[in-house]
Parts: C-alpha cells; sequence; structure tokens
C-alpha cells in the first residue's frame, strides 16, 4: 500500500498525510507528515515539518524533523532541525549544529546486528511453523472425527 517492491521507487509521505499505524515499504521513503506507528524501509528522510511517534528502522536515516522513540539504523545522521526523544542504535551517528537528541545512543556492530536479526527472523519463521503444524493437527482431528460420525 504504502511501498513498492522497486527498489529504485521513493514513497512520499506528503505533509497533508496523516498516518495511523505500522508502515513497512521497500526502498527509500520520505516523511514530510505525521506517523503514529512504526516506520521499517531501506532508506529513510524525515523532512523538517515531519512527525514520527514510534520506532523507526531503516539501513539508512536522516532525520531533519522529529522522532519520539526509537532509531535503528546504520547511518543515522541528525540534520540541524533534528528533534529526537529516544535511544539510537547504529553504526555510524552524526549530528549537526543546532540537534537535539534526547536519549541514549548505542554503537551496534554490523556483524552482531545481523546475527540478531537472523535469530529474530529464526524465531518468527519457527513460530509459523509451529503454527501451521498445530493447524494441520487440528484439521486431522476434524476429518477423523467427520470419518467417526
Amino acid at each position: 500500500m504504502f511501498g513498492s517492491s522497486d527498489n529504485n521507487e521513493e514513497t512520499l509521505i506528503a505533509a497533508s498525510l496523516k498516518i495511523e499505524g505500522k508502515v513497512i515499504a521497500d526502498g527509500f521513503v520520505r516523511v514530510h507528515g505525521k506517523i503514529n506507528g512504526d516506520l521499517q524501509c531501506t532508506s529513510l528522510v524525515i523532512g523538517p515539518n515531519a512527525e514520527i511517534t514510534g520506532s523507526v528502522s531503516a539501513d539508512s536515516v536522516v532525520v531533519d524533523g522529529r522522532v519520539e522513540g526509537p532509531i535503528r539504523g546504520d547511518d543515522v545522521v541528525l540534520k540541524s532541525q533534528a528533534h529526537v526523544l529516544g535511544d539510537i542504535y547504529h553504526t555510524s551517528l552524526s549530528m549537526d549544529k543546532g540537534a537535539v537528541f534526547d536519549g541514549r545512543s548505542k554503537m551496534v556492530d554490523k556483524e552482531k546486528k545481523a546475527a540478531l536479526e537472523k535469530k529474530a527472523d529464526a524465531k518468527t519463521d519457527g513460530a509459523s511453523a509451529s503454527s501451521s503444524a498445530s493447524s494441520s493437527s487440528s484439521a486431522q482431528q476434524q476429518a477423523k472425527s467427520t470419518k467417526a460420525a
């Protein structure tokens, strides 16, 4: 809905747009509006009048607006009009003069980050597998009940 499978496309959240809920997009996202929820994409620019209340996750994050919540990114840049209230997990962080940052900065090793993401994916895949196994056994039990009747 808000994203595209083509990583060359740009998703624009215009100044007149307010989103309530989680936003997941492939590729580049530029935010000028307001998001009340989590945002996950590949590359992100948050404009000077934009506001995000929720977690932000992208490989590259440039903030020139307001973020209330944690930011996770490899390269994070806080521009002069940035106002961040929350922790930043990064491999690289830079701040321009005038940026406001109230939170903790935590440098994350790329190898450790990849291992954590792989572990999280495995947990998600395991939960899906056990969920479908449960569904399958329920269907088998229903079939046996139907045959018995």
